[in-house]
């Protein structure tokens, strides 16, 4: 989205959109899925659980650590990959406030 069109909407509902925008691919809701539990894992690791491949998944990880869901150390030749815990705070705080909201937007349909 470029930058006039985000410009007519809060931080909050760029975040938002940001974070649904990451979990939009079932590979990435997987991927988060391994990383959460193990309290980190090897690119290579992450591969081998999924049906996908290395230049996949890495796609995906790109997207996950962009969204700043997940976050990374280089060692060596190896990238370890964990869970961001604030940031996956941040989203859950964002859509409870989102789905509470909810409550009082009864439909008159």
């Amino acid at each position: 989205m470029g930058t006039t069109k985000t410009a007519n909407y809060s931080v909050r509902e760029l975040r938002i959109a940001g974070y649904a925008k990451a979990l939009a691919h079932p590979a990435r809701v997987a991927i988060l899925n391994v990383l959460l539990r193990k309290s980190a894992c090897m690119c290579g690791d992450i591969v081998d659980e999924l049906p996908l491949a290395q230049s996949t998944v890495s796609q995906h990880l790109r997207e996950l650590k962009d969204a700043g869901l997940i976050q990374g150390s280089i060692d060596g030749p190896s990238v370890c990959y964990c869970v961001n815990p604030e940031a996956m705070a941040d989203m859950m705080s964002l859509f409870s406030e989102l789905h509470q909201n909810t409550a009082s937007a009864a439909c008159a349909c």
